[in-house]
């Protein structure tokens, strides 16, 4: 009986031209100063015409302190230079910017009939998101080269941010790309190479990297605020909000105060202090950009033996955990989590899980912290010599071992604490719902090369 109901099949068709120029011009005088110029231009044919082409350009200067005279006393620093460098820069998406897009869908749409329809509306006035970057920086090599690095601050304004602009249900369509805003992202990065131990056949490096970010979205155009990420139908309510003068994606929703002990309902805080709870009640609940991130990898090599580590890390960020709304929600037949075993039941009762079919909301009940550190990377492997290989002509012998996400330590409670429903967007990030996890894997192989 399957093949006699409607099913829902799609095709998209896509194509795409660019046509770019580039330039570039580098001075160098005396090994000590140096200047670079630049300047492209690109074409999309998923702008309009008018529109097609933008130019940017960049400027960088560099001075190589080390080269110095006054420099060659300090005899532990190999290398010292400080950069910086102002430019532009574009941005274009994946998405279907210019030109309409129609699939064959079955169901509910059209009384149950099949056809076509346009899935996205044109915007014959959209142009290339545009950045203005500030960088600067420093670059060091000390103690013979066995420590190095670079530390950089930079800021970076975009303007004519490409956004959905959500359209009226009378178009039949939902949204339109458009250029709406803009925002500021700025932020210090360190990277940190290290030479650790060097001692005949065993060496040890390290290779490690914190990067500090704040964004802030600076204005929006036609409307202040922008909601999106609906998650569960019994919520029907968006999570995110974004406004001129906060960070992306911030949730957006109500404070929950815990169980009342009479009730078993959540209770919400009467923010306006008005006696009743209503959307004037809700507030920013969460931010899901992390203070920062880490990443450290350390490489021990002994005779033909290679092993690899790489940890990395995220803290300070939240995750809006829309899958408990699902498994502790008790709203309807779905399998639930062992936590509603400890649900409210009889008045006087104190718990943290609320009653069977509580009053559900956005809120803080289901924002969790979302640091996190994750041994991300274990490889292991051996490079096999002897004069049997050159006789049968192989160069290289490497049996190998390799092993991903083996652990993670996050107060966490859902699967994995690297989620996001919503993809790569930037405008949302950091909800978990239903969300597949990372896998652990463990891989062996062999390289050979002849």
């Amino acid at each position: 009986n399957v093949a006699a109901t409607p099913q829902e099949v799609g095709s998209v068709t896509d194509k795409e031209r660019m046509l770019s120029y580039f330039g570039r011009l580098n001075y160098d005088y005396q090994n000590k100063y140096f200047a670079s110029f630049s300047i492209r231009s690109d074409g999309s044919s998923r702008f309009a015409p008018g529109h097609r082409y933008g130019t940017f350009w960049s400027v960088g200067l560099n001075w190589r302190v080390s080269e110095e005279n006054f420099m060659k006393y300090i005899t532990w620093i190999d290398d010292l230079k400080l950069r910086a460098s102002y430019g532009t820069s574009g941005n274009k998406t994946s998405d279907y910017l210019y030109g309409y897009q129609a699939f064959y869908e079955g169901g509910a749409n059209y009384n149950g009939e099949s056809g076509f329809r346009h899935s996205q509306l044109a915007n014959p006035d959209l142009s290339w998101e545009k950045s203005k970057n500030f960088n600067v920086g420093l670059d060091f090599a000390v103690l013979n080269s066995r420590l190095h690095g670079s530390i950089d601050y930079y800021i970076k304004n975009s303007d004519e941010l490409l956004l959905e602009k959500p359209l009226a249900g009378s178009t039949g369509l939902d949204i339109i790309m458009s250029n709406l805003g803009g925002m500021r992202n700025s932020g210090i990065e360190v990277d940190l190479h290290s030479l650790n131990i060097q001692a005949g056949d065993f060496n040890w490096g390290t290779d490690f990297n914190i990067s500090f970010n704040r964004n802030k979205l600076t204005k929006l155009e036609l409307q202040k605020v922008y909601y999106d990420a609906k998650t569960a139908d019994v919520v029907n309510d968006y999570v995110v909000r974004n406004e001129p003068g906060r960070a992306l994606g911030g949730f957006y929703g109500y404070i929950s105060d815990g169980v009342d002990p009479e009730t078993g309902e959540l209770m919400y805080r009467d923010l306006n202090n008005d006696g009743k709870i209503s959307s004037s009640d809700r507030t920013y609940i969460g931010d899901p950009n992390p203070d920062f991130t880490y990443g450290m990898t350390n490489t021990f090599s002994w005779k033909g033996f290679n092993l690899s580590i790489f940890i990395q890390g995220s803290y300070g960020n939240d995750i809006y955990n829309a899958s408990r709304i699902e498994t502790e929600g008790m709203y309807d037949g779905k399998n639930q989590s062992a936590r509603v075993l400890n649900r409210w039941k009889i008045p006087g009762q104190i718990t943290d899980v609320p009653k069977a079919n509580f009053k559900l909301l956005n809120s803080t009940y289901f924002v969790e912290d979302g640091s996190y550190l994750r041994l991300k990377d274990v490889s292991l492997s051996y490079n096999v010599k002897g004069k049997l290989l050159k006789k049968w002509g192989i160069t290289r012998l490497q049996p190998y071992f390799t092993a991903t996400n083996l652990l993670t330590w996050t107060s966490y409670s859902g699967m994995d604490p690297e989620v996001n429903q919503w993809g790569n967007s930037g405008t949302v990030q950091g909800i978990d719902w239903g969300t597949y996890p990372h896998c652990r894997s463990y891989v062996f192989g062999i390289n050979v090369e002849f």
